[in-house]
């Protein structure tokens, strides 16, 4: 008879691979649920800078670089143009109004000075061949004019003696109207003769006129060319330091053309170049300090520039007060401008993290220090010592603020030697 074969119980040997594949399953979705997915990457702690986020007295200032310049500069040019021969002056320098600052030769200009001078010559000698002329010409005419005197006179003898002879029946009617009419037209020619001699001498005081208007003309062209000839003796303006002026000798100075800068000496500003991020809150009146050699000097922003180029704008202050010893043209001096009042706030320590994250995340320690993970934050307004926290963190934790280019895009950091 048939004996029944009784199964055994327990886990049997073609169930081993389900049980394994459903562990390894659930061990998959726990992980994916539960497990920790970040990104991840070992850095030595030895070659980062760890912050601590502080609660304290935020300064609102901003610390600017400036450049020493005049408070007054006067653009030096060249009204004429020509090929330098001279340059007896460099750069630098402190001149005097007056001061030749270079020669120019311009062969052109002296030409036209001589032809000038030559046509007042001209102009001369043939005035004085026109006076010579016209002298004879009034010779002549008092001569005709005492002629006409002489004829009037004869011509009324006559005329008288006919009238005599005639009345007395001496002479005849014939004789007695020809003395009458040669009478009668010397005089006319006189009267003619004087509105000639009249007319003729408006005639002369009018070409004398003329005569001497164009000389004066010529003469004004003849110091107007020597003032150009002269111009080429280009000379300091005014009192100061000569300032970029490089100029070479056989240059070709066009007429017209900047070849320098005179700075006004006594009278100094500060100009500087600011961050556009803070145009609108310079204005000017804002306070400012600066030390040197142990000594503070206040200033004040006098002129804000509103055009922005290349990422900042400019701006000038002056003196407040005292103004430096031994102060110099293009000195460099590092100015602390006040922006508002001083107020509590969560500090952070500036530092390079800022240029990869634009404040807008930052790595935070934990509290064993042995990971750092990347968190959001809210930065407000920043000083040279310390960024303002509005949001993400809080006083008591750590902070790396050194450079974050060489941790890619991994949300932890894990710290060797902690």
């Amino acid at each position: 008879m048939d004996r029944i074969i009784e199964q055994k119980k327990g886990l049997k040997k073609k169930h081993i691979p389900i049980v394994i594949g459903a562990m390894l399953f659930v061990l998959l979705v726990g992980w994916l649920v539960f497990g920790d997915h970040s990104s991840k990457i070992r850095v030595d702690s030895q070659s980062i800078i760890i912050s601590n986020v502080v609660q304290g007295s935020f300064n609102d200032y901003i610390r600017l670089s400036g450049q020493v310049q005049p408070k007054t500069s006067v653009l030096l040019s060249s009204s004429e143009g020509g090929i330098v021969e001279q340059c007896p002056v460099s750069e630098g320098r402190v001149v005097k109004a007056g001061d030749v600052l270079l020669v120019l030769r311009n062969p052109d200009l002296v030409q036209q000075l001589h032809d000038k001078k030559m046509q007042m010559q001209e102009l001369q000698n043939n005035m004085r061949d026109r006076q010579i002329g016209r002298e004879k010409e009034k010779l002549s005419m008092e001569q005709n004019k005492l002629d006409s005197k002489i004829s009037t006179n004869r011509s009324k003898r006559t005329y008288e003696q006919q009238s005599s002879l005639y009345e007395d029946g001496l002479t005849t009617r014939e004789q007695y109207l020809r003395a009458k009419e040669d009478y009668e037209l010397a005089m006319s020619n006189a009267v003619l003769l004087e509105k000639r001699l009249y007319q003729d001498s408006l005639y002369l005081e009018v070409q004398n006129i003329k005569d001497e208007q164009s000389i004066e003309n010529l003469q004004k062209e003849i110091e107007l060319a020597r003032q150009r000839v002269e111009s080429l003796n280009v000379k300091a303006t005014h009192d100061g330091q000569l300032g970029s002026f490089s100029i070479q000798l056989g240059q070709n100075i066009g007429a017209g053309s900047m070849i320098g800068v005179i700075s006004i000496l006594g009278d100094y500003k500060i100009q500087v170049s600011i961050d556009e991020r803070y145009i609108d809150r310079i204005t000017t009146g804002l306070l400012g300090t600066f030390e040197r050699q142990d000594v503070k000097y206040g200033v004040v922003v006098s002129t804000v520039y509103p055009e922005v180029k290349d990422g900042a704008f400019r701006a000038d202050f002056t003196f407040s007060d005292i103004v430096p010893d031994n102060i110099r043209v293009g000195q460099t001096y590092y100015i602390n401008l006040q922006l508002g009042e001083s107020a509590e706030a969560v500090l952070v320590p500036r530092g390079n993290f800022f240029s990869s994250t634009g404040g807008k995340w930052v790595y935070v320690l934990s509290p064993d220090g042995s990971v750092a993970v990347k968190r959001t934050i809210r930065i407000g307004r920043q000083n040279p010592q310390y960024y303002e926290i509005i949001e993400g963190l809080q006083p008591g934790e750590r902070v790396i603020t050194s450079g974050y280019d060489n941790f890619g895009d991994n949300e932890q950091l894990l710290l060797n030697g902690k």
